[in-house]
């Protein structure tokens, strides 16, 4: 490349690992990266550079940061990432104060568009893309206002705020990524905590689409600067995290061909027409016991925490910010090979996964090498013993969280 290359990081959970890995694969580079505080998923790590910035979730802490940042390294190629909605919003809400990196997000209008769920689903209602039915709440409410007859649909129900960024600034005890409510009486207490620890936004209510984790995909897209999608990537999901706040997070994926999903067209249209830039990365749920009733949950304006499994298939999310984002094209990368990508042991994603048929197929995925374990890196690990205790105590740790919040049965 013809400018040194600097990749910078802001977070330093498994998101931020994936990237800097992607970086250190493609390129033989180490990223910077700053948060709040360490965390094990990039502690002790030789391709990882971080620094602890106390404030680093302040606008003003996080620009004087990056502005001295960018001053050391004048003329360097500087991709930005951001590895929490929060920061990303961060970023996005400051393009014009950063211009001296490269920010694959969209622009700061589609942070109240597209972001929270409650405007995403507006938008999906223009292009025809299905989600849950779904209910939206500005405040608190009672448990006669949530019957089914006034919902529209029964119970359980799925109650989850409509900014993740906004809610998890109000924390309070028990909190949680996604909620189930049984009762309508559940349901009210539910959302009245919430609005109750100060959370300031949509409340949203959705009908449970049936199914477990084997029924979700992941469907990640990269749009150039000029709003043009120019890479695919569908990821069928094993196994989820079950712990309280990790609800919903991938720990396991395999690899499907893009052309398997029937909405990517619709999908692909969506983010052409409103000019998103950048990553997209949705979430979405196949209804059980039907062949093509996918219904798109949400979209993440970011690169996924699991984005390895792009890179692992060959869609190298380092690749597509440093040498696809400011290109021109038409050309659309699909992802159409299977791979099986995993940060927890094999051990535990075969033993947890509920569907058979997608165990032989990891089984048989990692028999042929095709594999791969975000933090089991050995190019990080070698000659570097506390990386490589730091890991196997992340992967043990990994085995209890599962026995503790997802006991399998018999």
């Amino acid at each position: 490349m013809e400018k040194t290359l600097t990749p910078v990081i802001v977070g330093a959970d498994l998101n931020c690992y994936n990237v800097a890995r992607a970086f250190h694969e493609a390129y033989g580079v180490t990223s910077h990266a700053f948060g709040r505080y360490e965390v094990s998923a990039t502690k002790y790590s030789r391709i990882v550079k971080f620094k602890t910035v106390p404030k680093m979730d302040d606008d003003a802490v996080m620009l004087d940061e990056l502005h001295r940042f960018a001053d050391a390294h004048i003329g360097g190629k500087m991709p930005l990432f951001g590895c929490t909605d929060d920061y990303v919003a961060m970023l996005i809400r400051n393009r014009e104060e950063l211009s001296d990196f490269i920010i694959p997000y969209p622009k700061k209008e589609l942070l109240s568009s597209v972001a929270k769920k409650a405007e995403f689903y507006e938008t999906c209602d223009r292009f025809g893309i299905p989600y849950p039915e779904t209910v939206i709440l500005s405040g608190m409410t009672s448990a006669a206002d949530l019957t089914e007859d006034k919902l529209g649909f029964g119970y359980p129900i799925i109650v989850k705020p409509s900014s993740s960024a906004d809610y998890w600034k109000h924390e309070f005890e028990g909190m949680k990524k996604v909620y189930t409510a049984i009762t309508p009486e559940e349901a009210a207490a539910i959302v009245n905590r919430i609005y109750g620890a100060g959370y300031p936004d949509r409340m949203i209510l959705q009908e449970f689409i049936a199914g477990g984790d084997v029924q979700m995909r992941v469907f990640t897209c990269f749009s150039d600067m000029h709003g043009k999608v120019r890479a695919m990537c569908l990821g069928h999901t094993m196994l989820e995290e079950h712990t309280p706040k990790g609800l919903g997070n991938h720990a396991a994926i395999v690899t499907e061909p893009v052309s398997s999903l029937p909405l990517t067209e619709k999908l692909r249209e969506m983010l052409e027409s409103i000019g998103y830039t950048g990553f997209s990365n949705f979430d979405i749920k196949l209804r059980e016991g039907t062949k093509d009733d996918y219904r798109v949950f949400e979209v993440n304006l970011r690169q996924g925490r699991s984005n390895f499994y792009m890179t692992a298939a060959g869609l190298n999310v380092a690749r597509l910010a440093a040498e696809v984002f400011e290109s021109d094209g038409d050309d659309c990368v699909r992802v159409e090979n299977s791979v099986f990508w995993h940060h927890i042991p094999k051990s535990t994603a075969y033993r947890y996964t509920e569907d058979p048929e997608l165990v032989k197929k990891a089984k048989e995925l990692a028999k042929e090498g095709k594999e791969s374990s975000s933090v089991w890196y050995k190019p990080d690990m070698r000659f570097n013993p506390l990386r490589t205790i730091c890991v196997l105590e992340q992967l043990r740790r990994q085995k209890k969280k599962f026995a503790v919040y997802y006991p399998k049965k018999g």
